[in-house]
């Protein structure tokens, strides 16, 4: 999107693309942006690497053709899970992606697209995605586990069995001839 104003020295320098890239470009109150942005988005949660940084560049752009804001709570943001993952270790996209074996080949320039394949890989990574390793989430007194946690309603009403009667009777059968001492006995009574 062209940004309306010079692009600085540093910014071109960050991401390779100069103000010549942008002069055709639209802006981002062209109605088509701004509406297929906010059609990509839909209601679902938006994970970004320093989300806070990310958001206030978008509201600011929102405000400014007369749109409602995006919600912290909209966004999941990856710098505090990546500082609760490894605490004291080095947050950035690049650290992170070092940390679970993420190629960063060909990342000498900083481009939305990459970065967000990136960052995927990276959440996924972070929420126990890939499993090349077990951990286990620290859990407070009561079992919840503490962090990043996405919390979903219950259910208005629980799903209903597609187990089979000759399903159920199998399976007593099969639990019946464990014996007392089966170790599911233990948990089951």
């Amino acid at each position: 999107m062209n940004p309306g104003r010079e692009m600085g020295e540093g910014a071109a320098a960050v991401t390779g693309i100069t103000a010549a890239m942008l002069s055709d470009a639209p802006d981002f109150g062209d109605r088509r942006v701004v509406e297929a942005l906010l059609d990509f988005f839909g209601d679902d949660p938006i994970v970004a690497h320093n989300a806070e940084f990310d958001r206030g560049f978008l509201n600011a752009e929102l405000a400014r053709i007369g749109r409602d804001p995006l919600p912290a709570s909209r966004f999941i943001d990856t710098v505090p899970i990546a500082r609760q993952h490894r605490p004291g270790a080095p947050a950035s996209l690049d650290a992170v992606c070092k940390r679970f074996g993420i190629s960063i080949e060909g990342r000498e320039l900083h481009g939305a697209l990459k970065d967000a394949r990136l960052l995927a890989m990276a959440y996924l990574e972070l929420r126990g995605g890939r499993m090349r390793s077990l951990e286990f989430e620290p859990v407070d007194e009561d079992g919840v586990a503490r962090g990043a946690v996405v919390r979903r309603a219950p259910r208005p009403r629980p799903l209903a069995s597609r187990l089979t009667e000759a399903e159920l009777e199998a399976h007593a059968a099969m639990i019946a001839e464990l014996g007392d001492q089966a170790i599911w006995k233990r948990y089951t009574g």
